[in-house]
């Protein structure tokens, strides 16, 4: 059996949580940080989410992330690699680091080099979300009706949710670019 997928009424404390984990990311990356983000569904006020701080880290130089391993193992988190070879595979160049309270994942942390396009994929997502409540609330519903489909199956939540994410992506970009 999987994780438990649960949507959660936003709480106000995410936004803490993600400062207290970023301050912390900031001294693992040092010198070669070059930007610290809180992403996914927990960085847009309002928006109800799995409990999980999302984070993106950007870096100088791609090829030196696995420097950072020990450091991110020593605060809790499994480094992951690429997850290229994973159910629904990852993203080439992204590294995904995960952190769990006894069975529950509490963050996620994703490295990319600067200029990745799937970080910026994912801060377009979010800022457009957080300007387009229409939109947020249709996010909602696809994630909730995802959650309630595949309650123990992160792959399948993942999944239900890929057509609904591309799309809002796409428009996200073409909003971005008529700003």
């Amino acid at each position: 059996m999987g994780r438990r997928i649960e949507i959660v009424d936003y709480n106000p404390e995410w936004p803490g949580w993600y400062e207290s984990e970023a301050a912390t990311l900031r001294e693992i990356f040092g010198q070669e940080l070059v930007a610290i983000h809180h992403i996914g569904s927990t960085a847009v006020p309002g928006l109800r989410a799995k409990p999980v701080i999302d984070i993106l880290v950007l870096i100088k130089d791609i090829s030196k992330v696995n420097d950072f391993n020990e450091g991110m193992v020593r605060l809790g988190y499994t480094p992951r690699g690429e997850c290229l070879d994973a159910p629904v595979p990852g993203t080439p160049g992204r590294f995904y680091f995960s952190k769990n309270n006894a069975e529950v994942r509490t963050h996620q942390v994703h490295v990319c080099g600067v200029g990745h396009f799937d970080a910026d994929d994912k801060l377009a997502f979010r800022d457009y979300l957080r300007t387009q409540p229409e939109v947020a609330n249709q996010y909602t519903e696809v994630k909730e009706l995802a959650a309630k489909s595949n309650r123990n199956n992160t792959v399948g939540y993942m999944n239900q949710k890929d057509a609904f994410v591309k799309a809002t992506i796409a428009d996200a970009k073409r909003w971005q670019a008529s700003q």
